[in-house]
């Protein structure tokens, strides 16, 4: 049965890769299908606990009461979906988002549980950090703006380069990944070689500073809570 279930719950979140818009794309008709039967053996799962646990003890399960909630979300926005598609109207899937539900909730799941619940107690106590580096990031872009915004530059496409702030703020944002290095330096550093000191100061300040610290906080928070959760075993 564990094996089963970890199946079609790999079934069901595998069925992202060949929907609309897919990898693979398959028809409708065949990914619904596959998954009202996923949704049918989770079902048949959830009556098993039922039948087998105290009710009272049941329903105060919070697990049982997610995997139902799941459950019948998945089949309205399928019937939803269905409808529409019917009537030539396009749509989004948004029940895909609580699939994961079901890999979390099911008793079989107890480690991964666990993983999460160590994740979820790292959240609140990262936010300092990441509220100071989008401060640093809003701040160069305001920079950016002010250095480069009036100097009338383009980029190799012959669009405006650095003249609205919500793009800069993007493309700084990229580049704290050096996806875009140094392609979104150029135009500046084109017109006078001095500018990429700002590049090279927000690039030791965001990218090596910032996300190394970023980097450090989450692991040595997650390290504690999983401490914790495994009752003092040590993590390392």
């Amino acid at each position: 049965m564990q094996t089963a279930t970890y199946f079609f719950i790999f079934l069901n979140l595998s069925l992202a890769v060949f929907e609309e818009p897919a990898v693979y794309p398959l028809p409708f008709l065949v990914t619904s299908l596959i998954e009202v039967l996923c949704l049918l053996v989770f079902f048949g799962r959830l009556t098993h606990f039922a039948k087998v646990t105290l009710r009272n003890v049941f329903w105060k399960d919070t697990k049982n009461i997610c995997i139902m909630v799941a459950i019948l979300l998945s089949l309205t926005d399928l019937v939803i979906y269905g409808a529409l598609r019917i009537y030539n109207v396009r749509s989004i899937r948004w029940s895909r988002i609580v699939r994961p539900i079901f890999l979390i909730n099911f008793a079989e799941s107890r480690q991964i549980r666990r993983a999460f619940r160590s994740i979820r107690n790292t959240l609140p106590e990262i936010t300092y950090v990441f509220l100071l580096f989008m401060f640093s990031l809003l701040m160069f872009s305001l920079m950016a703006l002010k250095l480069f915004g009036e100097r009338n530059l383009q980029t190799a496409e012959g669009l405006p380069y650095f003249k609205n702030y919500l793009e800069i703020v993007f493309d700084l944002y990229v580049l704290v990944t050096t996806a875009n290095s140094p392609d979104v330096m150029m135009p500046a550093f084109d017109f006078s070689s001095w500018y990429a000191l700002f590049f090279i100061a927000f690039v030791i300040v965001n990218t090596y500073i910032f996300m190394s610290l970023f980097l450090a906080v989450v692991y040595n928070n997650y390290k504690k809570h999983l401490k914790v959760m495994f009752g003092g075993v040590n993590c390392d």
